[in-house]
C-alpha cells in the first residue's frame, strides 16, 4: 500500500469514528432541560436562552450555563449574572430534579416567581444551591434535609415565608447558609452543623439566640426581632464579623466579644446596657454600639478601634485620655460620641486633628471646642444638651 493510500485510510477512519467520540447528553437530562426552558423566559435585553438550540449535536458544549461530566449535567447556571442583564422570568420547573447528577444549581438575579420545587431534595449530589435576588415565594422545602452533601445554600433577597426548617441547620456538610432579606418568621433554630457563614438578616425572626457552632466566622442576624441576652456568643473565638444590630437584645455585652480577631462588630439599636471587658480591642476594626442603653463612664477598652460609634447612649463623665490620643495620631478615624451625657473631652488647647479623622461630640453635657464639623446630619444642630437635662440625669443616677 502506497504512503498516500495509508494516510487517506487513516483520515477516513478518523472521520468515521469522530461522531462516536462526541459527548452525547443523556436523553433524560436533555428532556429536563427542555422542560426547564419551557417555564422560564428571557426578560427583554437578556439573551441567555439564545444558545439553547435543541437540535445542537452537543448541548454540553453549546448551551450557556450547562456543564456536563460523563454525559450528565453537573452544573446548571440559569442567567448570565452580568450587571447589565435583567435576568429571567417565569418559574422553576420540578423537572430540575431529573438532573440526578447535578451538584450546582444557580439562579442569577431576575424576576422568577413561585415556590422552590420540593423535588430538589431528591438531588443527593447537590453541593451548591444559589437562588438569589428573585421573587420566589412559599416556604423553604423540608425536603432539603435530605441533601447530605450540601455545602452552600443561598436563598437571599426573595419573598420566602414560614419558619426555617430545624433539619436545615443540622446538615452535616453545610458551611454557608444565607437566607437574608426574606419574610421568614419563627424562632432561630439551634445550629449543630459546623457552619462558617450564617446570614439571616432582614427577616421577622423572634425569640432568643440559640446555640451556635464554634466554627462560625461570619454572623449577621440584624434587622429581626430577636430578644434576650447575648448568650451563646462567648465561645465563638473564630468570629471576624458580627452584626446583631436592630434587634431587641438586652443585658451586658459579653467580655469575650472584645477579641482582636473580631474586626467588625455591629450591635447598634438594641437595648444593651453595659460593657464588660478588661482587654483592648484590635486596630483596623469597626465597632458600632450606638443607639443602646450603655451607661456609666466610658471605658478606655475601645480606644484604638478604627471606626467607633458610641453615640446615642447614656455615657457620662470625662472621655478617657486614650481616646484623645487615638484620634490625635489618626489610629481612630471615626469617633462618634454625640447624644450622651459626657462632661469633658480633655484635649490640649489648639489640638488639630488629622484630615482623615471624623470626631463628633455634640449634644453632651459640655461645650466642646472640637468635634463639631464632622458630625452627621442625624446629630442635629444643638452643640450641647440643655443644662436641665444634664442635672436631671445626674440626679437620677445618684439616686440609683
Amino acid at each position: 500500500m502506497s504512503p498516500q493510500l495509508s494516510l487517506l485510510s487513516l483520515l477516513l477512519l478518523h472521520i468515521a469514528i469522530l461522531p462516536s467520540l462526541q459527548q452525547k447528553l443523556s436523553p433524560v437530562d436533555l428532556a429536563a432541560l427542555a422542560d426547564i426552558k419551557s417555564t422560564l423566559t428571557d426578560i427583554p435585553r437578556s439573551d441567555f436562552f439564545s444558545s439553547w438550540d435543541f437540535t445542537s449535536p452537543d448541548p454540553c458544549s453549546s448551551f450557556a450555563g450547562v456543564t456536563c461530566s460523563l454525559s450528565r449535567v453537573t452544573t446548571l447556571s440559569l442567567g448570565t449574572g452580568f450587571t447589565d442583564s435583567p435576568g429571567l422570568a417565569g418559574f422553576l420547573s420540578p423537572s430540575i430534579s431529573n438532573l440526578t447528577s447535578l451538584n450546582q444549581l444557580i439562579l442569577f438575579p431576575g424576576l422568577v416567581t413561585g415556590p422552590i420545587p420540593p423535588q430538589l431534595g431528591q438531588l443527593s449530589d447537590l453541593r451548591v444551591i444559589s437562588l438569589t435576588n428573585n421573587r420566589l415565594t412559599g416556604t423553604i422545602p423540608t425536603s432539603f434535609s435530605s441533601l447530605k452533601s450540601l455545602h452552600t445554600l443561598d436563598l437571599s433577597f426573595n419573598q420566602l415565608t414560614g419558619e426555617i426548617p430545624p433539619s436545615l441547620t443540622s446538615l452535616p456538610e453545610l458551611k454557608v447558609l444565607i437566607l437574608a432579606s426574606n419574610l421568614l418568621s419563627g424562632e432561630l433554630p439551634g445550629v449543630s452543623t459546623q457552619l462558617l457563614h450564617l446570614d439571616l438578616k432582614k427577616n421577622g425572626l423572634t425569640g432568643p439566640l440559640r446555640s451556635l457552632p464554634l466554627t462560625l466566622r461570619y454572623v449577621s442576624l440584624s434587622d429581626n426581632s430577636l430578644t434576650g441576652p447575648l448568650n451563646g456568643l462567648q465561645s465563638l473565638s473564630e468570629l471576624v464579623y458580627l452584626d446583631l444590630s436592630m434587634n431587641k437584645f438586652n443585658g451586658p455585652i459579653p467580655a469575650q466579644l472584645f477579641n482582636p480577631s473580631l474586626s467588625s462588630m455591629f450591635l447598634q439599636r438594641n437595648n444593651l446596657s453595659g460593657l464588660t471587658s478588661s482587654r483592648s480591642y484590635g486596630e483596623g476594626s469597626i465597632v458600632d454600639l450606638s443607639h443602646n442603653f450603655l451607661t456609666g463612664e466610658l471605658s478606655p477598652i475601645l480606644a484604638g478601634v478604627e471606626s467607633l460609634f458610641l453615640n446615642n447612649n447614656r455615657l457620662i463623665g470625662v472621655v478617657p485620655q486614650e481616646y484623645i490620643q487615638s484620634v490625635s495620631d489618626g489610629t481612630t478615624k471615626t469617633l462618634y460620641l454625640q447624644h450622651n451625657y459626657l462632661s469633658k473631652f480633655p484635649s490640649k488647647p489648639g489640638l488639630v486633628l488629622p484630615n482623615t479623622v471624623s470626631l463628633c461630640l455634640t449634644y453632651n453635657c459640655m461645650v466642646p471646642s472640637i468635634g463639631l464639623m464632622s458630625c452627621p446630619a442625624s446629630a442635629g444642630g444643638q452643640i450641647s444638651r440643655p443644662t436641665s437635662q444634664c442635672s436631671a440625669f445626674k440626679a437620677h443616677n445618684s439616686i440609683d
